[in-house]
């Protein structure tokens, strides 16, 4: 079965809440292509609705994953650290807690997940909000 993942968290905004700053969007989809490439995803896409980040990724490891909740999470941090240094608003908003607990849910960034049965042609849309 293939996994669907799409987190999001605010972790900074370019402009208010209007943007995510290009660098950030940048560091996203390297930390994600470094977990394709380790083999912890198949595929990836970093995008933002406003300073929302998301991250939209496909992987084998079912819903509600550690692995990839923390690489979500881990992923956040990094950018939160960046938003900082850039002087962003808002910076890590969406991270209540300082500790990874094993999953995404609950500290503050949003995800939503699903498992299918993947074939030969899959279009799948996500409407970000």
């Amino acid at each position: 079965m293939l996994t669907i993942s799409v987190i999001k968290a605010d972790i900074g905004g370019f402009v208010g809440h209007s943007a995510s700053h290009p660098d950030i969007l940048e560091l996203g989809q390297e930390w994600l292509t470094k977990a394709q490439q380790k083999g912890l995803l198949i595929d990836s896409h970093v995008s933002h609705c406003g300073d929302d980040m998301f991250l939209v990724m496909t992987h084998e490891r079912g819903e509600d994953n550690e692995e990839i909740h923390k690489l979500a999470w881990d992923t956040f941090i990094a950018g939160t650290e960046l938003a900082k240094k850039l002087h962003l608003y808002g910076a890590g908003q969406d991270l209540l807690t300082d500790a990874f607990s094993g999953n995404i849910k609950g500290a503050g960034p949003g995800s939503a997940e699903m498992e299918i049965e993947e074939r030969p042609s899959e279009p799948i849309i996500v409407f970000m909000a």
